[in-house]
């Protein structure tokens, strides 16, 4: 053996791998669906979905149904034209296995069976197929029943006829259960699906969908959705809680081949909430067509304001922040060849539509302002206000930010800081109340991990604008301790610490804090939330002892296991924490803060546009709405002291 072939690292061509058929999906998950989580394995339901949409895009399907069965599986069924079952002349198989086992295999490419489609890449059906512990299709083409299935991706056997078509409909019929050794829950949220299955129908003007989970012991959950009004029906919905200006706007025009769909309309809220679609798939980063729509509405204020003498010509222009305050908005667009930042599709590239989306918003905006110089008067006079309150606002961050800069002399005094100074190994525990806070600056490790104790509750921001949530002290010293900013001017390049950890007691009034807290996250930082810089603590509720044995309980079902195993309700004593400030340093160390040891719930935005209505709904002005979640869902509350 030479020296070369004798060390450890030599490198020869036996150590290439060629990963044949669909193994590399299952070898690297991630790159097909994002990962293996929960997140992941919804994924796999929009890519399935995605076809029979497309389908709808295309002209020939109105109806989508999608049902979970008691075994875990779910079944997607459309009442499109049907995947082809002919021989493919390029493999020699039938179109069916080459779409099911082939990545980059589809009528997306070219080939004049999709103008306009979500699945770009060929690779959605396919994947899933991998990942799946079995799937099977079926498909009505030509009056027949076609039928093929897979294990592990793996066809069984050739795609065969197993019937007749008596009723002349045509469609696809995928029904699959996700391999439990590539998922780590293959637990389907039917709540998850209703809000996504929600916003298609939206999008998909007239597409009707039917969901049902057949899980449940009194008989099978079932929603429907269908919504003639389109992207005009959503925004409706998302202001469902909110004091509108206006009847909505709606958009809609042909261009070059794009189809630009628009709705527009304004509230007395202080936030701006608009999303992005690009052939139904959400653009959580926006992209061109958002900054058009944007472009368009900040151009047509000015000009129309302008004209009616309510912007004198010595006066600024309004700029982008002011016009967008309390605008709720929908910009879906449908175009043949949408350029995408990345696989995920987050933000759209296309240069074209930006000047597409622009023109066509600011003409029809511009004319409904004509139309409607009542309603345009009251947009216009809220972009006078948010002008004035953001000169305020302005002043009052830089001050905030400025008083952040000196750091070692400013930062907030109740601030126990870290020696650490690596942002990426720090952490920072908002902690309720002095007394909670006293325990756990005693039980840290100080060499990573920051205390800022709150005294009282935050300013409820969902009913304040941003100069005035800035005067409210522990807003400030919030802002001071994070230093990455607030509102447009957040920098996660100065976050001092990457993880921020809320802990709260375990009751009614931390649930309160807590909310308050992730509501000023949600509207003024929520790039912090994106990048996943935002936790909640999982304090335990129960200390379960007997003798000199000693276990913590973080829930009801857990302290009765607990009990039972050490001999039941007649010889362990219970105590059930309240508040942090019960638990010496030593147990907050062991059981919420030893990384080793704690629980830590990371805060994730899966649907922008139902978080955006349900803080709207928590944390608004409107009683009636927060009355009626708090009856409907007051028997499925644990753990509530009053």
């Amino acid at each position: 053996m030479t020296e070369q072939e004798n060390r450890p690292n030599h490198y020869t061509a036996d150590d290439i791998q060629v990963l044949e058929g669909l193994e590399a999906v299952r070898r690297r998950p991630g790159m097909y669906i994002g990962g293996t989580d929960a997140k992941a394995l919804h994924h796999t339901v929009y890519e399935v979905v995605d076809n029979s949409i497309d389908e709808a895009m295309a002209g020939y399907c109105d109806r989508i149904d999608v049902t979970i069965h008691k075994n875990g599986s779910l079944t997607v069924q459309d009442w499109g034209r049907g995947i082809p079952v002919g021989i493919q002349k390029q493999v020699g198989k039938s179109a069916l296995e080459v779409v099911m086992t082939r990545l980059h295999a589809g009528g997306k490419f070219g080939g004049g069976a999709y103008k306009v489609s979500g699945g770009l890449h060929g690779v959605g059906v396919s994947a899933v197929n991998a990942l799946s512990d079995w799937l099977e299709v079926e498909v009505r083409i030509d009056g027949q029943v076609y039928f093929q299935r897979y294990h592990r991706g793996i066809p069984q056997a050739d795609v065969a006829v197993i019937g007749q078509v008596t009723d002349g409909a045509t469609g696809t019929h995928t029904t699959y259960l996700p391999d439990a050794t590539i998922f780590e829950d293959t637990t389907f949220r039917f709540e998850a699906l209703v809000q996504r299955f929600r916003e298609m129908a939206f999008l998909n003007r007239g597409l009707t969908i039917n969901f049902a989970d057949e899980r449940t012991d009194n008989g099978a959950r079932w929603m429907s959705f269908c919504f003639e009004g389109g992207v005009r029906s959503f925004v409706r919905y998302l202001n469902k809680n909110r004091e509108v200006l206006h009847e909505p706007v709606y958009i809609e025009k042909q261009v070059e081949g794009s189809l630009i769909e628009a709705a527009i309309q304004y509230n007395d809220s202080f936030n701006e909430s608009v999303f992005a679609f690009a052939n139904t798939i959400n653009t959580p980063d926006g992209g061109t067509h958002l900054t058009g729509l944007r472009s368009a509405l900040t151009r047509t204020i000015n000009d129309w304001a302008k004209r009616q003498g309510m912007l004198k010509e010595s006066d600024p222009n309004f700029t982008g922040e002011d016009t967008r305050e309390g605008m709720t908005a929908i910009i879906s667009v449908k175009l043949p060849d949408p350029q995408f930042e990345s696989q995920t599709k987050v933000k759209l590239l296309n240069n074209e539509i930006r000047n597409q989306v622009e023109s066509v918003v600011a003409e029809a905006f511009m004319e409904w302002m004509e139309k409607n110089p009542r309603d345009a008067r009251k947009i216009v006079e809220k972009c006078m206000t948010s002008s004035r309150a953001r000169d305020a606002a302005r002043k009052a961050r830089d001050l905030v930010i400025r008083k952040s800069a000196l750091e070692s002399l400013t930062l907030p005094g109740k601030l126990a800081d870290c020696s650490e100074r690596d942002p990426a190994k720090c952490e920072l525990y908002i902690v309720e109340g002095d007394s909670a806070g006293g325990s756990a600056k005693q039980g840290r490790d100080r060499r990573f991990q920051a205390i800022l104790p709150l005294r009282g509750k935050i300013l409820n921001v969902e009913k304040a604008r941003l100069d005035k949530s800035l005067a409210n002290k522990e807003i400030q010293a919030l802002v001071q301790a994070l230093g990455c900013g607030i509102g447009e001017t957040v920098e996660l390049g100065n976050l001092r610490y990457h993880r921020t950890i809320l802990m709260a007691d375990a009751d009614v009034d931390g649930a309160h804090i807590r909310t308050l807290l992730l509501t000023m996250f949600f509207r003024y930082m929520p790039t912090l939330i994106e990048k996943g810089h935002l936790y909640i603590a999982q304090p335990p509720l129960y200390l379960v002892k007997k003798g000199k044995e000693a276990k913590y309980a973080y829930s009801d079902a857990e302290k009765d296991k607990l009990v039972a195993e050490l001999g039941g309700a007649g010889t362990a004593l219970i105590q059930r924490y309240k508040g942090l400030g019960e638990m010496n340093p030593e147990q907050l160390w062991e059981t919420t803060m030893n990384p080793t040891n704690r629980i830590l719930l990371q805060v994730t935005i899966e649907d922008a546009a139902v978080a955006d209505r349900t803080f709207d709904m928590l944390m608004g002005n409107e009683v009636a709405p927060r009355k009626r979640f708090i009856l409907s869902h007051a028997k499925t509350v644990r753990n509530l002291d009053v």
